[in-house]
């Protein structure tokens, strides 16, 4: 439950060049403008904190608003999603985060990554108790940052809304399931790799949790055992990484241009860890987790989430609910603007 714990921990992982480059610093200190993307009747029965603008950030909060109908809804963001937000009367403009705070006092339901990104801490500080909801977005590991108390939390699975709550009994819970998932599943594969195919190890965007020495080994060894090429995570760009890519390369690994994007590719695909993997596995592609010395943690979580290891049979493709995730979301959203 502590938040400035977890963030401490944060900035020493990213070390002091990090610290000192933190894409969120401006934020943090007012300085960077917010952009607000509005639409609906005047006011603000929903306030969207999109503090990211990533594929599973958009699945998770923008795709329930296109189930909404006759809702105002006001979306705050640290870039223009002009053309990301489902169709509509959209009106874009600024705003710096403090107004996120005061629109959050006027609205009746809150959607969020969680209160330890900028936005969505603003909007935290601002909404009434029971109407903040964090919306899970990706991969839950032992570091992923605390829970907001009081927030009504919208998980993959019980077994995810069990593990990020962790017997807190000031955060209520619904397995809602993953829009990012959901829509994978329905794009499935036209034509399955074949058994020669080469693996395709997919880079993690960070590595926080594992141990660096560890990973890159890990990862060297992989590859050049099985043939397989290395997909950098396209945020790795810093001098480490392309320094890191370049020693790979000259070792005989070679490095995806990533030219194709990742959900059209069709091949097999390994990581460490990574919602791709689920991805993967929900289109009809074989895909599995590898890494040569896993700490117990990361067991678990292969084990959470139904991720085979390299040498097994290929990972499941995940149990999807009832109806999307989306549309559960809104329905909720509903109730809360209802009640």
């Amino acid at each position: 439950a502590d938040l400035i714990a977890w963030q401490a921990w944060q900035m020493r992982q990213r070390g002091v060049k990090a610290r000192a480059n933190n894409q969120f610093g401006r934020v943090w200190h007012g300085r960077a403008p917010i952009m607000l993307t509005s639409t609906g009747p005047h006011g603000c029965d929903l306030l969207v904190a999109l503090d990211a603008t990533t594929p599973a950030a958009m699945c998770a909060l923008l795709r329930p608003i296109a189930h909404l109908r006759g809702v105002s809804v006001r979306i705050a963001s640290p870039q223009s999603i002009a053309d990301m937000v489902p169709a509509g009367d959209w009106r874009e403009g600024h705003a710096d985060i403090d107004a996120v705070s005061v629109l959050a006092t006027r609205a009746r339901a809150t959607l969020a990554l969680g209160h330890y990104l900028p936005i969505g801490a603003a909007a935290y500080r601002g909404s009434k108790p029971g109407q903040y909801c964090t919306v899970q977005h990706g991969l839950l590991t032992p570091q992923a940052p605390p829970l907001a108390s009081g927030t009504h939390l919208l998980a993959w699975s019980q077994a995810d809304a069990d593990f990020w709550r962790s017997d807190r009994t000031d955060v209520e819970a619904t397995t809602v399931g993953s829009q990012l998932l959901w829509e994978a599943a329905e794009n499935q594969v036209g034509t399955q790799p074949g058994k020669d195919a080469r693996p395709v190890y997919l880079g993690q965007p960070h590595h926080a949790e594992l141990d660096q020495k560890e990973l890159i080994e890990s990862v060297e060894h992989f590859c050049r055992e099985t043939g397989a090429t290395y997909r950098p995570d396209p945020a790795k760009r810093d001098r480490r990484s392309l320094a890191q890519q370049r020693k790979w390369e000259a070792n005989g690994v070679e490095i995806d241009s990533g030219a194709q994007p990742l959900a059209e590719l069709n091949a097999p695909v390994v990581s460490a860890f990574s919602s791709d993997i689920l991805v993967a596995a929900a289109r009809g592609l074989p895909a599995w987790v590898y890494h040569e010395n896993p700490p117990q943690w990361l067991v678990e979580l292969w084990h959470r989430y139904g991720m085979h290891q390299w040498g097994d049979s290929p990972t499941p493709a995940p149990q999807q609910p009832a109806q999307a995730p989306a549309k559960t979301i809104a329905n909720i959203v509903m109730q809360m603007l209802e009640a």
